[in-house]
């Protein structure tokens, strides 16, 4: 777990103390920022993930889901072709995917609205889709794919 902490000791705050940015240098560490992000989540929560293809958006996911204790890591896939999966049974986390998702009209057949009103944890990847609609997100997650493993990681919302 060394390596792991670099992640968060190379932490900056940035703006405001609801802003912060992470470097990660391994998928390991991305998953275990993602644990750590995961303590301070308020519940229930709507965290909104943004950014490019291979960014790492569903390795963080990783982290936020088994550091949540509802799956272990390596259950927690990419919901890219059934659009949400759902884990846990006391505690719930609900996790989208809108990559496939072409226009208003399919983002309202994806039933987010029903997930939002559910106590537990909604956690959107390609939440840019999203900037239209009236959604009252807590957590928004940027990733930046740098060079190699590398990602920036910046977070708005936590601790507030």
């Amino acid at each position: 777990m060394g390596s792991n902490n670099r992640a968060l000791e190379e932490s900056t705050a940035v703006g405001s103390k609801n802003r912060l940015e992470f470097i990660t240098h391994s998928p390991e560490e991305t998953i275990e920022l993602g644990i750590k992000i995961a303590r301070l989540l308020p519940q229930p929560c709507f965290v909104v993930m943004e950014g490019e293809l291979g960014s790492g958006k569903t390795t963080l996911v990783k982290g936020i889901v088994s550091g949540l204790g509802v799956a272990r890591q390596e259950d927690v896939t990419s919901p890219s072709f059934t659009l949400v999966h759902e884990y846990g049974r006391d505690r719930k986390v609900y996790h989208a995917d809108l990559y496939r998702i072409e226009g208003s009209r399919e983002l309202a057949t994806l039933g987010l609205e029903d997930l939002l009103e559910q106590e537990g944890t909604v956690i959107v990847e390609w939440g840019e889709k999203l900037l239209d609609q009236e959604h009252e997100v807590q957590v928004r997650i940027h990733m930046e794919l740098l060079e190699g493993e590398d990602r920036r990681i910046t977070i708005e919302g936590l601790g507030k």
